[in-house]
C-alpha cells in the first residue's frame, strides 16, 4: 500500500484528532465580553401577570390614610395619591452598573423611586375606618398592593 505524500502538509494535520486541538486557532481570543442587563425582573412580572400571582406582603405593600370631611363622606369623592413606587432605573436597566463603573443615577442599587399618581374613588356614604385595597401595576415597577385607610373628621 502506497503512503500518501502530501500527508504530512498543515492542511491534514487539522483532520488529525491528536493535533485538533493544537492546529484551530481560538477565534474567541479577541472578543470583549459585553454584558446584557438581566431580565430577572421582567421574567417575574410577566409569570405574574400570567399566571395571577399574588403580590407577598412586606416591602411591596403601601398604606395611606385618605382625610374626607363629613360631607365628601356623605356625597363620595376622587382622591387623588402619589404612590412611592420602587421601579427599575432607567439609565442602568436594573444592573446597577453603566459597563464597569456604578450607576450614578440610582447610587449602584439598580432600584429607582417612581412617583405613580392615581385617584381613588370613594363611594357614596363611606364611614369612617373603611379600607380599601387593590393592586397597581406601573411600567417599569414592581406590583404594589395598596391598602387605603379612610378617615372621616
Amino acid at each position: 500500500m502506497k503512503r500518501d505524500p502530501y500527508r504530512d502538509d498543515p492542511v491534514f494535520e487539522m483532520r488529525d484528532v491528536t493535533h485538533a486541538a493544537e492546529a484551530v486557532p481560538d477565534c474567541f481570543e479577541d472578543e470583549v465580553a459585553i454584558d446584557f442587563p438581566s431580565v430577572e425582573g421582567l421574567v417575574e412580572r410577566v409569570r405574574d401577570s400570567f399566571l395571577g400571582g399574588d403580590v407577598p406582603d412586606g416591602p411591596c405593600m403601601l398604606t395611606h390614610e385618605v382625610r374626607l370631611s363629613n360631607g365628601e363622606a356623605r356625597l363620595g369623592a376622587i382622591v387623588p395619591l402619589e404612590l412611592p413606587i420602587k421601579g427599575t432605573c432607567h439609565c442602568c436597566g436594573g444592573r446597577g452598573e453603566v459597563w464597569t463603573e456604578p450607576c450614578l443615577a440610582c447610587c449602584g442599587s439598580g432600584d429607582w423611586l417612581v412617583h405613580h399618581p392615581i385617584r381613588v374613588s370613594v363611594p357614596a356614604g363611606v364611614s369612617h375606618g373603611a379600607r380599601f385595597r387593590f393592586r397597581v401595576l406601573a411600567p417599569h415597577a414592581i406590583p404594589v398592593r395598596v391598602d387605603v385607610l379612610v378617615a372621616v373628621a
